[in-house]
């Protein structure tokens, strides 16, 4: 059955999220619905790299299945329910469990952008589960009242780390919560890199507000390239 162009591209975001090293067999991306803003399609509780346009589910914002059809739903989907309805500007959410950021959200150390293409990283936030809830938890937002929560510390912010478990990047659009995601691996992975030399020259808040300018204006570069890409991989 032929499937919309977003939920094809919802596909492949799955796909390329696990190509570039961001997903493993868990991690979950969603996109708002281009004919009713109180709606998102979100995979059904499966590994990225295997989702097909089958496997997408429509949610409201209460995070409810329009039509599960018996199809298990992801234990975390109130991260996008609850992010959507507190910040009408964002079009696409990524929660994955990140290697590389990990670290940063458990030690001191903060994220900051080291290259140009981790500018958006000028305004990191973080949570923490277990200051919310005032107890000790298994860290995943299984609720309304932690997905709230968790939006409310993500502010205006594209991106939060959350403690113990992983990080979660918002975007005005599918290509740009893709650019967030996977740069916020590779920048992490690079100032790793860099801190284990020396003090760290970060760059500015300047000069990362205007590379971040920059950039916007070419998301559909990297993203037709991972599409590609991806598409050329499940082919073979």
């Amino acid at each position: 059955m032929a499937v919309s162009p977003l939920i094809a591209d919802l596909v492949v975001a799955n796909h390329i999220l696990y190509d570039q090293g961001v997903v493993d067999g868990f991690g979950h991306v969603s996109v708002r619905s281009d004919q009713r803003k109180d709606r998102y399609f979100l995979a059904r509780n499966m590994a990225p790299s295997l989702v097909q346009g089958e496997d997408i589910l429509e949610y409201d914002l209460e995070s409810s299945p329009v039509n599960a059809a018996g199809r298990r739903s992801y234990l975390e989907r109130f991260i996008h329910g609850e992010i959507y309805r507190a910040r009408p500007d964002v079009m696409a959410v990524i929660h994955n469990h990140s290697a590389a950021v990990i670290p940063f959200t458990v030690s001191s150390a903060p994220l900051r952008p080291v290259f140009h293409m981790g500018a958006f990283l000028r305004d990191v936030k973080k949570y923490d589960i277990r200051t919310v809830s005032g107890r000790m938890t298994d860290m995943l937002i299984r609720d309304h009242d932690l997905g709230h929560s968790l939006a409310m510390a993500l502010g205006n912010s594209p991106i939060a780390l959350m403690r113990g478990h992983g990080v979660t990047v918002v975007g005005a659009s599918l290509q740009e919560a893709l650019f967030r995601a996977v740069y916020t691996e590779v920048n992490a992975r690079v100032q790793m890199q860099a801190m284990s030399l020396g003090p760290v020259e970060y760059l500015s808040a300047e000069e990362a507000e205007l590379a971040e300018k920059a950039n916007s204006g070419q998301y559909g570069r990297p993203w037709d390239l991972w599409k590609g890409q991806a598409i050329a991989k499940r082919k073979g």
